[in-house]
Formats: structure tokens, C-alpha cells, sequence
């Protein structure tokens, strides 16, 4: 294990939208990252970035699903930066549709990604933060955990990681490690890009709608998110744990 004093973070899903965006943030705070997603090249702009930037990364390939991959990933982490001491569950996937037309497939492969994904993660990465006494791992839930049309199976998994994180703050808070999650609302990436067209309107006319419905009369932005993101997996936080924080531009209800 290399000699280094930063702190290593792992960050699923690092290849564009929240997960770079979180990534480049992580390594501006100080933190060695390991941007993860499903195949290591597609993370080859964000390490970009945090070297440029005079930051240390690497690109790790893994389908966070699959508990073999998981696995490995983890120990190439821990051998080529050290163990990782912050984790962010980022990495997901939509695939929309109305319950009567949702197959097997769009339900098990959403929650395989999201939920199951995390539960891999976690689990791998939990072993070398108690070996640390110490760790953060953040959680990305969204909005749609309250209900959304048409994303019963995206809504469910979201859900069940709310759960998922309060559970982990309970079982691992004697180690010295915290568990939060970030729920973005409406945030500009190619996913919610995605849900415009399912809904056959504009991107710029979704966005539209959407900030004139936000209290705050903006739309989010990955930003948003990767700074909520930075203060939970900060040293300060740690008297933060098993919350739900939403970001979202206003209250839901």
C-alpha cells in the first residue's frame, strides 16, 4: 500500500453527471479518488480533471452489482491508493415506464444497480473503514423516494436506500463511521435529461417548468449536489449520521 496521508474516496458512477462532478469535488478537498464505473475508460475525463488539477486518481472498471467485481475493484483501490475511508453510492440507472408495461428485467436491473450496488459497496468498503475506525459513506437517494409516476422501480430503490443508510448508521457508528444520503431533486444531467423525453417535451422546456415550480426559481445543478456531498464526507460531519438530506430547491410538502 502506497505511503500517502490523504484520505481515499471511492466514487461509483464517476464517469459524468453527480458522480464526476462529486469526484473532482472530493479531490479538491484533499481526498486520493477512485472514480468507478462500469468500465474504467469511461472515467478517463474525471481523473483527467482531478490530475490536471494537481490532484491523485485513478480509473476503476466494475459492475457494482456483481459481487466478484465489487470485490476486486475494492482491492485494487486499497493497493493502489490506500483504503478507502469515504464512499459514495452513486452509481444508477433508469428504465421508466408504466407499472402494466415494466418488465422483470427494467425492475431487477434498477434495483440491482442502485440498491443491491450499494449493499456490495458498502459491505466491501465498511471492512477497511473499521479497520481505520473511522469512514463516511454517502448514500445517493433522490426525490422520486416520495413517489414518482411511471418509476416504480427507480422510486423503490431510491427508497430502500434511505433505509439501507439508516440501517448502516445504527450498525457501524461504534467504528467511527457515519452514513448519510443526498436526495437531488431536479438536477441537469442525462438522466433527467432521459425523463424529458419519456415525457416527449423539450429539455429546455422540462427545465423551464421545473424552476418556475422550485422556490428557489433555479434548476439544480450536479454542484448542488457534490457540495452537499463534500460536507458530509468531511471530518466536521461527523456528528451527522442516518440522515436523509434533500436537495431539492425548496421543501416537497
Amino acid at each position: 500500500m502506497p505511503d500517502n496521508p490523504r484520505r481515499v474516496a471511492i466514487v461509483t458512477g464517476a464517469a459524468r453527471g453527480i458522480g464526476a462532478a462529486t469526484a473532482c469535488r472530493l479531490a479538491r478537498d484533499g481526498m486520493a479518488v477512485a472514480a468507478l464505473d462500469l468500465e474504467a475508460g469511461a472515467c478517463a475525463a474525471t481523473v483527467a480533471a482531478i490530475t490536471a488539477a494537481g490532484g491523485q486518481a485513478i480509473a476503476v472498471g466494475a459492475d457494482v452489482s456483481k459481487a466478484d467485481q465489487v470485490a476486486a475493484a475494492t482491492g485494487t483501490v486499497a493497493a493502489e491508493l490506500g483504503p478507502p475511508a469515504v464512499l459514495v453510492n452513486n452509481a444508477g440507472v433508469i428504465r421508466d415506464n408504466l407499472l402494466f408495461k415494466m418488465s422483470d428485467e427494467d425492475w431487477d436491473t434498477v434495483l440491482g444497480v442502485h440498491l443491491r450496488g450499494a449493499f456490495l459497496m458498502s459491505r466491501a468498503a465498511q471492512a477497511h473503514m473499521v479497520d481505520q475506525r473511522y469512514g463516511r459513506i454517502i448514500n445517493l437517494s433522490s426525490s422520486s423516494a416520495l413517489g414518482s409516476r411511471g418509476q416504480a422501480n427507480y422510486a423503490a430503490a431510491k427508497a430502500g436506500l434511505q433505509g439501507f443508510t439508516k440501517t448502516l448508521a445504527i450498525e457501524l457508528g461504534p467504528f467511527g463511521i457515519t452514513a448519510n444520503a443526498v436526495a437531488p431533486g431536479f438536477i441537469v444531467t442525462d438522466m433527467t435529461a432521459a425523463t424529458a423525453a419519456r415525457l416527449a417535451v423539450s429539455f429546455e422546456e422540462f427545465q423551464a417548468t421545473v424552476a418556475a415550480q422550485t422556490p428557489v426559481r433555479r434548476i439544480g445543478q450536479v454542484a448542488d449536489v457534490a457540495h452537499t456531498v463534500s460536507f458530509l464526507a468531511s471530518e466536521d460531519a461527523g456528528f451527522v449520521s442516518g440522515q436523509v438530506i434533500y436537495v431539492t430547491g425548496g421543501p416537497l410538502c
